[in-house]
C-alpha cells in the first residue's frame, strides 16, 4: 500500500511549524498533501478524528544486540519493537558480538533489517577497533558501507589522544562522534547514583562528576579540533550546563536525553528494583527538574531511548548483580505524555523526537565525502515530496504496560503494570503501514 489518505488528525510537524488539524494525503509513498483534501483518487482511508499526526519518531540511540546477543534482542525483534513505540527509524549502536567496526558488519545489519522490513535501521560504526579504545577504525570505509555516527557507546573513549585523533579523523565524514562520557575508575564497582538513596539502600554510588569530567574533556577536544561530538544519554544539572556553554561558545556540539531520565529519579530504586538500574543512573528530583527545562529551553537537541534489551535472568538477581539497561522503544511515547499534564508542550516532545533527532543526523557543517547519504530526503518532517514516514497516536488511551505483550525480547521495564495515557495506533514507512492497532480500520 503506497496510496493512503489519514483524515480528521491533528497534524503536528514541528518543522514547517504546522498543528492544525487536517487530513494527510500519502501519494506513491510520498507525503502528497496536508490540509483539507478533496479526492477524487479511490484510495484507502483512515479516520484519525481525536488522533495527533507527526513525522515518524526517529531513535538515535538503540541497543538491538545482533550479531552476538540474540538472546536479549534481534534486528527483527528490536525493529517490530520500534515500529509499535511510533518509531519509524532507529539507529543502533555497535557494541555487539563482533562490534560493527567493519564495513562487513554494517552490511550484516543493513542486510538484516532489510530481511525484517519494518523500520528503517541505521547502524552506528564504532570509534575504536573491537571497542578498544586504542586504534581508530576506518572511519572513511564505515562512512562509504552507510553507517551515520560512530560511538564505543558502553565503553568511554577513555583515551584523550585517542579521541582527538578521532575527532579529528571524523571530520572526513562530517559524522558525529557520540559518546557515552563516564570515568570508569570512578564508577567502577557502582550501581546507582550517588547520593541520600545510595546510603539507604547501601549501595556503592556513581558520583555526577563521573559523567560531567568526560563532557569538559569531550568539549575541550571538540573545540580543539572542530570536530563533531554528540553527548549521549545527559543525566545532570551539571552537564547541562557544560553543553549550554559550549553551545553559547559556537562548538559543534549536540546532546540527548532519555524517557526514563526525564521522568524518573532514584527514588524509582527504593526497594532495589532492578528494573531501573540503568547507566548513568537515574538522578535526583532536581536533575531530572533541570533536564526538563533544559529540553524546553532547547540546550537538549533530542529525546533518545537507550533501549537496553535485557534477558530475565540478567535481572532477576541481587541489584549488585543486575545488568544495566531499560527496554525503552515501545513505552517512550506514554512516558513522555506523562510530562504534558504540567511541564512540556506537546510540539516541544515532537520536535524532539523527530526534526531534533534528524538534524543532528544530517547536521554537518561540511559535506561528507560519501554520496548518496543513507539517509531520506525529508527526514523528520512531513514535507509534500518526501518519503511518507509517519505516526499516529491516540494521547488520550489508556493501557496498562505489560512487558509479556512487547515486541522486544526485552521485558525489563520501570513502567510495568502501570496504566498509562497515549498509545501508538499506526505506523507508516515509505508510504507502507508497518504497524495498525487493531481497533484502527482501514477504509478501502
Amino acid at each position: 500500500m503506497k496510496n493512503l489518505v489519514i483524515l480528521g488528525g491533528r497534524i503536528v510537524d514541528p518543522s514547517q511549524e504546522i498543528d492544525q488539524v487536517g487530513d494527510l494525503v500519502i501519494k506513491e509513498g510520498k507525503v502528497g498533501f496536508l490540509g483539507r483534501a478533496t479526492l477524487n483518487e479511490d484510495y484507502p482511508r483512515i479516520h484519525a478524528g481525536g488522533m495527533v499526526v507527526t513525522p515518524g519518531f526517529i531513535d538515535l540511540h538503540s541497543h538491538l544486540r545482533e550479531p552476538g546477543f540474540e538472546e536479549e534482542e534481534t534486528i527483527a525483534s528490536g525493529a517490530e519493537a520500534a515500529i509499535r513505540g511510533g518509531f519509524t527509524t532507529i539507529c543502533c549502536m555497535p557494541n555487539t558480538n563482533p562490534p560493527i567496526d567493519n564495513p562487513g558488519m554494517v552490511e550484516y545489519v543493513k542486510q538484516r533489517a532489510r530481511e525484517c522490513n519494518k523500520a528503517r535501521v541505521f547502524p552506528i560504526g564504532c570509534i575504536t577497533q573491537g571497542q578498544g579504545g586504542e586504534r581508530i577504525v576506518e572511519m572513511v570505509s564505515l562512512a562509504r558501507a552507510g553507517v551515520v555516527a560512530f560511538s564505543d557507546d558502553g565503553r568511554p573513549v577513555r583515551s584523550s589522544e585517542v579521541m582527538r585523533h578521532a575527532l579529528e579523523y571524523s571530520l572526513l565524514t562530517s559524522l558525529p562522534l557520540i559518546d557515552h562520557c563516564e570515568d570508569i575508575e570512578l564508577t567502577h564497582g557502582t550501581a546507582m547514583n550517588e547520593g541520600r538513596m545510595a546510603k539507604i539502600l547501601g549501595l556503592e554510588g556513581a558520583p555526577a562528576e563521573a559523567e560531567e569530567i568526560m563532557v569538559f574533556r569531550d568539549i575541550a577536544l571538540a573545540k580543539l579540533t572542530g570536530g563533531r561530538i554528540h553527548i549521549a544519554h545527559v543525566s545532570t544539572q551539571g552537564t547541562l550546563k557544560l553543553v549550554q556553554r559550549a553551545k553559547e561558545e559556537g562548538i559543534d556540539i549536540t546532546c540527548e536525553v532519555t524517557p526514563h531520565h526525564l521522568l524518573l529519579t532514584e527514588d524509582k530504586i527504593a526497594d532495589y528494583n532492578t528494573k531501573a538500574k540503568i547507566n548513568p543512573p537515574l538522578r535526583t528530583e532536581k536533575d531530572r527538574e533541570k533536564l526538563v527545562e533544559g529540553l524546553k529551553q532547547g540546550i537538549i537537541d533530542a529525546i533518545a531511548t537507550d533501549h537496553s534489551p535485557r534477558s530475565y535472568e540478567e535481572k532477576a538477581c541481587e541489584f549488585d548483580l543486575a545488568f544495566f539497561g531499560i527496554s525503552g522503544l515501545e513505552t517512550a511515547l506514554p512516558s513522555l505524555l506523562k510530562l504534558t499534564e504540567e511541564e512540556v508542550e506537546l510540539k516541544t516532545l515532537i520536535e524532539k523526537l523527530t526534526m531534533g533527532p534528524a538534524s543532528i543526523l544530517k547536521g554537518g557543517k561540511k559535506p561528507p565525502l560519501f554520496l548518496p547519504s543513507p539517509l531520506p530526503p525529508g527526514m523528520g518532517m512531513l514535507k509534500v515530496g518526501a518519503p511518507a514516514d509517519v505516526t499516529v497516536f491516540d494521547p488520550q488511551k489508556e493501557w496498562v504496560v505489560n512487558p509479556a505483550e512487547f515486541s522486544s525480547k526485552g521485558k525489563n521495564t520501570p513502567w510495568e503494570g502501570e496504566t498509562v495515557k497515549g498509545k501508538v495506533m499506526l505506523t507508516v514507512v515509505g508510504g507502507e503501514i508497518a504497524y495498525i492497532d487493531p481497533s484502527l480500520e482501514v477504509e478501502g
